[in-house]
């Protein structure tokens, strides 16, 4: 194994180069095209309701297309997988940027999803491969940087692309990077042989997948169905709980498993996997509720909102670069902890926020809770797999993926059905203290009285208005509450032994 490790060396910063394009395109794409979905909505002649497809067909097929990364990688080799899942990703991309119909573009959102699913836990094995134990920490802030600003700039990239452009441009960037990348690594990544005479466990997959999809589905469409008063909802709902129920029933009975159980076994990468759950949720779920929230509540202008965003990413950047030096001389789980509480605090914050808030703290705030999820996310990386098996790794890198992806659909879905189910419930509480005797209307202009039209009318707009806040502001409570138990599950894991670089071979990878 040595040998392979010094022929990699030489090439290690292009390598890395490589890896972090493949990561960055993957993860930008995750949340790119959001604000250039009324764009797309006159250009496909789709309804609202039909749009949100080409997000969550996109977050569904990567989802569902992680877990067997593990499995490919060892039965193709990493290489070769790497190269096809980036062609593979690129193409789709231009694919979705000539795209002329709704029917088009979903299909071709689902091919990027299938084809990118691979190329973030592909990248994050190659880094392991390449670095040695005593640099694993540095190397997981390079490439977390790819994973977590990514998400975070892909909104302001995205506003910018289809406000100078049109929203086809959201597609097109992924060109340059893809053939470069994919190059790249033709080029300076070392080949791996395939294995032999492996079986694939359609049947685990096959499940996993039905629960999966069937899962976001009735998340997607719960909303608009009437949630469990439609029959397609509790057609989807069962087909998800009877997808999952065979998944784990077939995974602890079968003889070789879709997904290893011994893999679970491991406490680390166990707490770690939950811990990832969370993370997802609260770093998509907030940023796409952020975006509309300074555009529609704080009147923040497309550009404007964008640059408010911004600072989010240079504190998750900045974050990551500290504990990514720290991950060799402080305990990865004190790392985390301070994440964690910097994050909750965040949250806190923002559960006070009215459309007032000065532009100061929308910017400290945001850099604030970037700087959070940065310090989770390093030493996360490290703590997971301080203990796990080497042959297992990959599959280790896979589930985390898997988690992050399911995490983001999920709260994504939840966090909007709650803005709008909350917004009609505030509504109706509000208006129950609009009556004549009210102090406020004593004084108050004739014509804007409720019992006129013009009042009436500039009243129901006052109470959408506070409605929303306090929808927004319940949903900040939620991401604060999601956050704070992560620091129980600090609890359960362990510090790598002295002298072991994290308990595993960074070659066995490869094999």
């Amino acid at each position: 194994m040595s040998g392979r490790q010094e022929q990699v060396v030489p090439y290690r910063g292009l390598i890395t180069v490589c890896a972090m394009m493949a990561t960055l395109m993957q993860s930008l794409d995750s949340t790119i095209a959001n604000v250039a979905l009324p764009y797309m909505q006159g250009s496909l002649s789709a309804s609202s309701d039909q749009i949100t497809w080409v997000l969550t067909s996109y977050i569904t097929a990567a989802a569902i297309m992680t877990a067997p990364v593990g499995w490919l990688s060892a039965r193709f080799g990493l290489k070769n997988l790497y190269l096809i899942s980036m062609i593979g990703f690129t193409v789709a991309s231009m694919l979705c940027g000539v795209a002329g119909t709704l029917t088009e573009m979903v299909a071709f959102r689902l091919l990027q999803g299938i084809f990118g699913a691979a190329l973030v836990p592909l990248s994050q094995s190659t880094m392991l491969n390449i670095y040695p134990p005593e640099k694993r920490g540095s190397a997981m802030a390079i490439w977390g940087m790819g994973v977590m600003v990514g998400p975070i700039l892909g909104p302001t990239l995205g506003g910018y692309l289809t406000e100078l452009y049109n929203w086809r441009w959201v597609f097109f960037v992924n060109l340059p990077f893809g053939v470069l990348a994919s190059a790249g690594m033709a080029a300076f990544l070392p080949k791996t042989e395939p294995g032999t005479g492996m079986k694939f466990d359609w049947i685990g997959f096959g499940v996993l997948a039905l629960g999966i999809g069937g899962f976001q589905l009735m998340l997607d469409r719960g909303e608009t169905m009437d949630w469990f008063g439609s029959t397609e909802i509790i057609i989807e709902a069962t087909l998800a709980g009877l997808g999952f129920y065979l998944f784990i029933v077939h995974m602890l009975t079968a003889e070789k498993p879709f997904i290893t159980p011994r893999v679970f076994k491991d406490r680390n990468l166990s707490a770690g996997l939950v811990v990832m759950f969370a993370v997802g949720m609260v770093l998509f779920a907030v940023s796409a509720l952020l975006a509309p929230w300074l555009q529609n509540l704080a009147n923040y202008p497309v550009e404007t909102a964008g640059l408010a965003m911004a600072p989010r990413g240079i504190g998750t950047m900045a974050a990551m670069m500290v504990a990514g030096r720290l991950s060799n001389k402080v305990d990865a789980r004190v790392l985390m902890a301070v994440g964690i509480v910097i994050l909750t605090f965040s949250l806190y914050q923002m559960t006070g926020w009215t459309p007032a808030v000065s532009d100061r703290t929308v910017v400290l705030n945001t850099m604030l809770q970037g700087a959070g999820l940065g310090f989770v996310f390093v030493p996360l990386q490290v703590i997971a797999f301080a203990t796990l098996e080497p042959a297992l790794r990959t599959e280790g890198t896979a589930l985390l993926s898997l988690l992050r992806n399911v995490g983001s659909a999920i709260g994504i879905s939840v966090t909007g059905a709650l803005v709008t189910q909350n917004n009609q419930i505030e509504h109706s509480v509000l208006s129950g203290f609009v009556t004549p005797l009210n102090r406020a209307f004593q004084g108050a202009d004739a014509s804007l009285m409720p019992t006129t039209a013009r009042g009436a009318q500039m009243l129901n707009a006052m109470l959408n208005h506070q409605a929303q806040i306090i929808s927004y502001n319940n949903d900040w409570k939620l991401m604060m509450l999601l956050s704070m138990p992560m620091l129980l599950l600090l609890l359960l894991m362990r510090g790598p032994k002295k002298g072991s670089g994290g308990g595993s071979d960074h070659a066995a990878v490869m094999d």
